[in-house]
């Protein structure tokens, strides 16, 4: 008797681990490292590439040939040549299957949810209304904004990974444009608001989560006494293009509302986050956004001042699909103005 409770316990035992096991692989079954550093050069060919098969019968994904690289590459773009993605979106032109071409490639399903989660976002069809006739154009190219408002200058380097000692020592893992107080601060991509308010690293700074939850910007250092655009709140949707802040010199201090940054600038960046555990801590994926930030020049959000309140707004309004209302018409319906 007391050998069959010993097994009864043994197999209960054993399936206890396993259900642990395999909850735990579960859990576990995410990217938790992302290197992303795509060149110009490849980003802007595979996207123009994209862009100009709309208009034929076979379409071709951007985000399929620079996994394609990246697998090629592993990762590294050192390695990459023009010829490499001319030859891949031919052989996609000429009828050939990504999957395919890439079923002998060991780490091709990496590279594709990788830089996904990366450039999910940026590429698609939108509609934008001028200002001046009112009338709505829809149009596919990259949906997404330079984070700096039109004709508004500013100067970047790649820093990503560069030394930073307020506090501790650490790497810097964002992206700083160089820029005069007061720029306006346009959001890249259409999204929710997670958080704004003050950071003694960051002073004054926002974070907005795409809707697809994979991508979260931060835009940080923000301008003294006024740093959000007012129609900015915790909790609100705002669309690729508008006007969310300024830029300052806000932050590396405790005290709320401290000019602590000796230059003016915008710190933004981008975070990934495939779990929700990757959010905050030890496990956080943020990527370099040079050559990302050189790609969204391409398409800037032109704005204007209202001299009353001295605050900028998009000149023009945006919607993502032609089906979807802008954030500004849904507004209007409500409220019957």
């Amino acid at each position: 008797m007391k050998k069959v409770i010993c097994v009864c316990l043994a197999v209960i035992l054993c399936a206890a681990v396993c259900l642990v096991l395999v909850g735990a692989s579960k859990e576990e079954d995410y990217i938790k490292y992302v290197e992303f550093n795509v060149c110009y050069d490849a980003l802007e060919r595979a996207m123009n590439a994209d862009i100009a098969s709309q208009q034929q019968e076979i379409k071709i994904n951007w985000i399929d040939v620079l996994a394609y690289l990246g697998a090629k590459y592993g990762g590294d773009f050192k390695r990459y040549k023009a010829a490499d993605l001319n030859d891949v979106v031919q052989k996609l032109q000429n009828g050939e299957k990504i999957e395919d071409i890439t079923k002998d490639m060991s780490y091709y399903a990496y590279y594709r949810e990788a830089y996904g989660a990366v450039l999910d976002g940026f590429l698609g069809t939108y509609r934008e209304k001028a200002e001046k006739d009112g009338e709505w154009e829809e149009k596919y190219g990259l949906k997404v904004y330079s984070p700096i408002a039109k004709t508004f200058p500013f100067s970047h380097f790649d820093d990503f990974g560069a030394s930073r000692s307020y506090g501790y020592k650490r790497r810097h893992l964002g992206h700083d444009l160089m820029a005069a107080t007061g720029t306006p601060v346009i959001a890249v991509e259409s999204g929710v608001v997670e958080i704004m308010g003050w950071n003694q690293y960051g002073g004054w700074r926002i974070g907005i989560r795409s809707f697809d939850s994979k991508r979260y910007y931060y835009y940080a250092h923000l301008r003294q006494n006024r740093p959000f655009h007012p129609d900015l709140c915790e909790g609100k949707t705002v669309n690729a293009g508008d006007v969310i802040g300024y830029v300052g010199r806000t932050g590396y201090s405790a005290t709320e509302n401290t000019n602590g940054i000796q230059t003016s600038h915008l710190h933004y960046g981008m975070q990934l986050i495939f779990d929700e555990s990757q959010k905050e801590g030890p496990n956080e994926i943020w990527i370099d956004m040079y050559a990302i930030t050189k790609l969204l020049q391409k398409h800037q959000s032109a704005v204007y001042r209202v001299a009353a309140t001295k605050e900028f707004y998009r000149d023009g309004d945006f919607s993502l699909e032609g089906a979807q209302q802008s954030q500004h018409e849904k507004e209007t319906t409500v409220t019957g103005l």
